[in-house]
C-alpha cells in the first residue's frame, strides 16, 4: 500500500494511485511564526474577538460565523486611497530570530516526510490581502480606475510573499505550500481571463517560482468558480487546485486539463457542511463524485480551505467515508 505522499505524487503525476487521497491527509501543515504575528486569521483568532492585525485591518470573527472578515465600515478601511498605497500600507514584520521559528521548525523536523508532505500554509492570498486593506467594491473598482497603482501594489504584495517564502525555506523547508486566494464567487469568476492575465499571472509566476524551484508542489485554494482561470492558474505554476466546488463541471476539468493541473474538491461544504448533517447525506455526495470522476488527477475533499469545517463533525465525517469508500472501491484491508 502506498504511503500518502506516494499516493498523492501517483495521483497528480498520472501513475497508479491505489486509492483516492483522502482530503487532506498526505499534508502536515506548519503555521509559522509570521503568520501568528500578523494576527486576524481563523488560526489566531477566537469567535467573539475584534483585533486589528498587523497590516492595520480591523478583522472581526463573529460567533456563528466560519471565520474572520476584514471591516471596511464607519471609515475602519485601512487603505481609503488606492493612489496613496505607498504612504498607507506597511507590510508586516517578516524577519524574527531563529528562537521565534524554534517550535514551527521542531515541528516540520517531526514530519516523517516519506509519509507527508511538510506543507506551508500561506494566507490570505495577494488579491485577499488588498481586499482586506481595501474592501471588496473599492478594491474591483481600482482595477479599472487605477490600473497602474494597483499593478504597483501588486508587485508590492508579491515582493513581500517571495520574502516571506524565504523566511519558510530557510525554517521549516517545506515540500508543498498551501496558498490561498479566492478568484471568484460560486458561479463567476470576479475577473476576466485577461484581466487575470495582465494581473494575476505575473506575480504570482514570481512567487510560484520561487517555491518551484526549490522544489515545492503548490496547491492553491480558492473555493469558487475557477473553470474560464485555469489556462492562467496552470502557467502560475499551481500542481493542484484545492476547493473546486461542483459548479465548475470537475469531471469535464479532469477530463481536459488532467496532466497539466489537478483538482481537490467536489464535495462542497455549502452541500454537506450543515447543521442537519449525516453520514448517509456525506456518504451519498462522495459516491456521486467518486463514481463518475477516477483517481488520476482527482483529490476528493471538502471545499473549504484547510481541514476544518462550519459544524462540528462534518470534516472528520468526510474523512470516514472516504475511507469507506476506498476500502470498499479498491479492497482495501
Amino acid at each position: 500500500m502506498l504511503t500518502k505522499r506516494q499516493n498523492l505524487l501517483e495521483t497528480i503525476q498520472g501513475g497508479h494511485p491505489d486509492r483516492y487521497v483522502n482530503c487532506h491527509e498526505a499534508f502536515a501543515f506548519i503555521i509559522d511564526p509570521i503568520l501568528t504575528h500578523i494576527g486576524g486569521f481563523a488560526y489566531t483568532m477566537k469567535p467573539g474577538e475584534t483585533v486589528m492585525n498587523q497590516w492595520g485591518v480591523t478583522v472581526t470573527f463573529p460567533k456563528g460565523c466560519a471565520g474572520p472578515l476584514p471591516i471596511h465600515s464607519n471609515g475602519l478601511a485601512a487603505l481609503k486611497d488606492i493612489t496613496k498605497w505607498r504612504e498607507t500600507v506597511r507590510a508586516p514584520r517578516i524577519v524574527y530570530p531563529p528562537e521565534v521559528w524554534a517550535t514551527a521548525k521542531a515541528q516540520a523536523d517531526a514530519v516523517d516526510r516519506k509519509e507527508q508532505f511538510v506543507a506551508a500554509f500561506m494566507a490570505p492570498g495577494i488579491f485577499e490581502k488588498i481586499n482586506y486593506l481595501m474592501g471588496m467594491e473599492p478594491a474591483m473598482v481600482a482595477f479599472y480606475e487605477e490600473p497602474e497603482a494597483m499593478h504597483e501594489l501588486f508587485d508590492f504584495m508579491a515582493d513581500w510573499e517571495l520574502a516571506y517564502a524565504k523566511e519558510l525555506m530557510k525554517y521549516i523547508k517545506p515540500d508543498l505550500v498551501f496558498h490561498h486566494d479566492d478568484f471568484g464567487t460560486q458561479y463567476s469568476s470576479f475577473f476576466s481571463p485577461e484581466m487575470f492575465q495582465e494581473f494575476f499571472v505575473p506575480v504570482y509566476k514570481k512567487v510560484y517560482g520561487y517555491f518551484k524551484e526549490q522544489g515545492c508542489l503548490i496547491v492553491h485554494h480558492s473555493d469558487s468558480y475557477v473553470a474560464n482561470l485555469i489556462p492562467s492558474m496552470i502557467e502560475m505554476g499551481i500542481d493542484i487546485h484545492q476547493g473546486t466546488i461542483h459548479t465548475n463541471n470537475l469531471p469535464e476539468l479532469v477530463k481536459t486539463y488532467g496532466g497539466q493541473i489537478s483538482f481537490m474538491g467536489g464535495i462542497d461544504n455549502s452541500i454537506v457542511d450543515r447543521e442537519d448533517w449525516t453520514h448517509e447525506s456525506i456518504a451519498a455526495q462522495i459516491k456521486k463524485v467518486c463514481d463518475e470522476i477516477p483517481p488520476k488527477y482527482f483529490l476528493p475533499c471538502t471545499s473549504m480551505g484547510g481541514p476544518d469545517c462550519s459544524y462540528p463533525g462534518v470534516y472528520d465525517a468526510v474523512c470516514e467515508e472516504i475511507e469507506k469508500y476506498n476500502k470498499k472501491r479498491f479492497s482495501l484491508t
